[in-house]
């Protein structure tokens, strides 16, 4: 009978295999270029927009105990909220639409995880050196250049967390406040949390899982097949081209001795953030930064061979056929998602920042006065979504002589303020036989442009 191997779960060793660190080599190149530019423009915006001020506020703030979300000079309540499912539904379909047609595109350029991994990298090369000196670094013992460089990287990193997690609560809370709150060690409970939690998570997401958060945590690296088709374009190695591989002298005659262009130098690995070989076909580590691509170009230039040895293509190119970059998914993707974004734009743009409810009393249908009219009884509800305090005036129309009336000829409602009121809308009886639709609108008395109206239903005998 034979022994189990080391390692195996039936020796009581481990299912998983033992991970080793990834040292990814420092690049350049136009794909790296674009990606710095990215990161650049995304932590940017990140760590700006809460200092950016806005009449007398910050430009961007989600304002929770007071329900207000201020997003530049648009006000947003929790009456708003299906604006966030429609903004989460068109960017669900942009992820769709830029996978199929190029990949993984977010997860290279504009993913949170890759961005942050990418200056906690170069906080790294900064205190340790380049790939070989980081190597050589941790497998040394520990001296005093070590523990000093191992030090300041930790001391950087942390600092740069801390500032992550603080822009993160700033949003919520005003900076400036928080800011305050800080420096006189004042913050709330909550504050505390929240600025702690997310600066651990991106000092441990960016610092120490790094590639594995992609390969084990992130469900996009599972399902992301089911977006692909043959005629996407993706990362790949030419093996008709590269293969056989094998090194050789930049003057040597390689084709005679049967050999492609890859030069087996692995500078395609070493610049890899998640450690895979690129030639050995498409995975679903891969995160299709392209730093593969620059890499493979650097050497190909350096042996005055053409570039694109490794290159943005597609399955169908790779294997001799005709690509197609337009194709019926891409034009139904492509329609949706422009109708939707038009339609999202449109909206903002007519939203008015007052709305109203209309509710029949379901009491009574209707009610015949003395005077010789009809009465029916409304439940209304004004939402003020502005930002100032509106009085505003009730007005019915669609019967001849209809008339509407409530406790007050004006109705003050606060900001963000849900006004309810009962009105008595009135007809008569000669032309409110029947059902009739009839509308009832509400209109600031003073800003003329705050009105909204709701069609209704108008009993009579």
């Amino acid at each position: 009978m034979n022994s189990p191997a080391p390692g195996d779960a039936t020796a009581g060793g481990s299912f998983y295999q033992a991970h080793k660190k990834v040292y990814p080599r420092e690049i350049g190149g136009r794909f790296q270029r674009l990606r710095t530019l990215a990161a650049w423009v995304l932590l940017g915006l990140y760590y700006v927009l809460p200092w950016v001020p806005w009449d007398d506020r910050q430009a961007v703030l989600f304002d929770l105990p007071a329900r207000k979300f201020y997003v530049f000079g648009l006000v947003f309540w929790p009456q708003d909220f299906f604006y966030l499912t429609w903004l989460l539904i068109i960017l669900g379909l942009s992820l769709f639409f830029f996978t199929a047609l190029a990949g993984r595109l977010w997860c290279g350029y504009a993913c949170p995880q890759t961005v942050w991994t990418e200056v906690f990298l170069w906080i790294e090369r900064k205190f340790e050196g380049d790939r070989n000196r980081r190597m050589k670094l941790d497998r040394g013992p520990w001296n005093g250049e070590k523990i000093l460089r191992k030090c300041g990287k930790h001391l950087a990193w942390i600092v740069l967390a801390l500032w992550t997690g603080f822009t993160f609560v700033a949003f919520f809370t005003p900076v400036q406040e928080l800011a305050g709150k800080i420096v006189s060690l004042s913050t709330g409970p909550w504050e505390t949390f929240w600025v702690l939690f997310y600066a651990f998570a991106t000092w441990g997401n960016a610092g120490f899982m790094r590639e594995q958060v992609c390969t084990y945590m992130c469900p996009y690296a599972r399902f992301q097949s089911a977006m692909f088709d043959r005629d996407t374009l993706i990362i790949a190695y030419d093996g008709s081209r590269g293969e056989p591989r094998g090194a050789r002298a930049r003057s040597a005659d390689y084709r005679s001795k049967g050999l492609g262009d890859c030069i087996d130098c692995k500078a395609c690995v070493h610049v890899c953030p998640t450690g895979i070989d690129i030639r050995e076909g498409l995975q679903y580590e891969c995160i299709a930064c392209a730093a593969c691509i620059d890499a493979c170009d650097g050497i190909m230039d350096k042996m005055d061979y053409p570039r694109g040895l490794v290159r943005y293509s597609s399955q169908k190119v790779m294997e001799g056929t005709e690509a197609r970059v337009l194709r019926p998914r891409m034009f139904v993707y492509g329609a949706l998602l422009g109708a939707l974004i038009v339609a999202f734009g449109v909206s903002l743009s007519l939203r008015t920042p007052v709305g109203l409810d209309v509710m029949r009393d379901r009491n009574a249908l209707y009610r015949a006065l003395p005077d010789g009219s009809v009465e029916n009884v409304y439940m209304l509800r004004i939402l003020n979504k502005d930002t100032a305090a509106h009085r505003y005036v009730l007005s019915a129309s669609g019967l001849p002589g209809i008339e509407i009336e409530s406790d007050a000829q004006e109705h003050e409602v606060g900001p963000g303020e849900v006004y309810s009121l009962a009105a008595r809308v009135r007809a008569p009886a000669d032309v409110a036989r029947g059902s009739h639709e009839i509308r009832i609108d509400v209109r600031a008395v003073d800003a003329a442009e705050l009105t909204v109206g709701r069609e209704a239903r108008f009993l009579g005998p």
